[in-house]
């Protein structure tokens, strides 16, 4: 938690407030997958924002999916103002390895980054080392850094700028 809450003072213009767990409901789970549907975590986050947020990001440890794709690192609503994001396969353990928390750390900083990136409207960017670069495997997140490109780091100042009136 205290890895997201840097990365969104470190880039957003948003006071951060932590809520209460919110749990996760036995009948997302999809035994053929092993894994939990992201999209009634999304709605449940999206019924729990406070009237006065302008995102809200959920973190989860289980394994998450949609039908069309086998797994997901996170999840968001494209210039809207929910983003989810699931450590599981950000640790080092899911690949069979010892764990690495400062690993974990810098993946997770990164997926959050990429998922409030297209809350704010930014899509996938071709420079592999931007947060906003499309990640299809852990290779490819490890490749990122946790900070936007020149021209996402841009386009995000200006997004937030307009926010901010």
């Amino acid at each position: 938690m205290d890895a997201a809450e840097r990365a969104v003072l470190d880039w957003f213009p948003f006071d951060v407030a932590r809520m209460e767990a919110i749990g996760i409901e036995k009948d997302w789970f999809r035994p053929a997958r092993e894994q939990y549907e992201s999209v009634p975590m999304m709605r449940t986050l999206a019924a729990a924002m406070p009237a006065d947020g302008a995102r809200i990001l959920g973190l989860t440890a289980v394994d998450i999916s949609i039908p069309m794709l086998s797994f997901l690192f996170g999840q968001a609503q494209f210039n809207g103002p929910v983003a989810l994001v699931s450590a599981a396969r950000l640790r080092q353990e899911f690949y069979g390895m010892p764990a690495d928390e400062s690993l974990l750390l810098e993946r997770l900083t990164k997926e959050v980054l990429h998922e409030l990136g297209h809350t704010s409207g930014l899509i996938h960017c071709p420079e592999t080392n931007c947060a906003m670069s499309l990640a299809t495997h852990i290779g490819l997140v490890d490749m990122k850094k946790p900070s936007f490109c020149n021209g996402c780091g841009l386009q995000m100042v200006r997004r937030m700028s307009a926010l901010q009136g």
